[in-house]
């Protein structure tokens, strides 16, 4: 998967957070650290995590707006989890803009709770700041 499908699919998708930019992809999928989840072979979505020690990240989670509610998010998420835990991941954390209720919705579904609150985080232009919700998941 390419850095710029990437960063156009992500564009489509977000506004608050800001949407990544092909290079912050390409350095991403040139880490070693990270791992990638992609949904069919005409992106419908894909997941990024990152690992480092047993400490799992969710970096971003996107889901092209014609294929959402119909399990993509879910599957990206279930795999990529599965992926850390065998990689030694013990816990895993995400950031996600208290705006965003459907992937709020789905990371309480599938097991992460909210532990700290970072207001004011997200700054895009011509959006007023929004918070960010950290959440964890403990990965068994």
């Amino acid at each position: 998967m390419t850095a710029q499908a990437l960063a156009a699919l992500h564009a489509r998708c977000f506004t608050i957070p800001p949407p990544w930019s092909a290079e912050s992809f390409a350095a991403s999928l040139a880490d070693l650290a990270c791992h990638l989840e992609v949904s069919g072979p005409a992106l419908t979505g894909f997941a990024l995590f990152r690992l480092v020690l047993d400490e799992a990240e969710l970096l971003t989670l996107a889901v092209a707006p014609e294929a959402r509610r119909a399990g993509v998010g879910r599957a990206l998420l279930s795999r990529g989890l599965e992926a850390m835990r065998r990689k030694g991941a013990q816990r895993c954390y995400l950031e996600v803009a208290a705006s965003n209720a459907p992937a709020i919705a789905l990371y309480h579904a599938t097991g992460f709770r909210e532990c700290a609150r970072r207001p004011g985080y997200y700054r895009s232009k011509g959006h007023a700041p929004c918070d960010a919700l950290v959440f964890q998941a403990v990965l068994d």
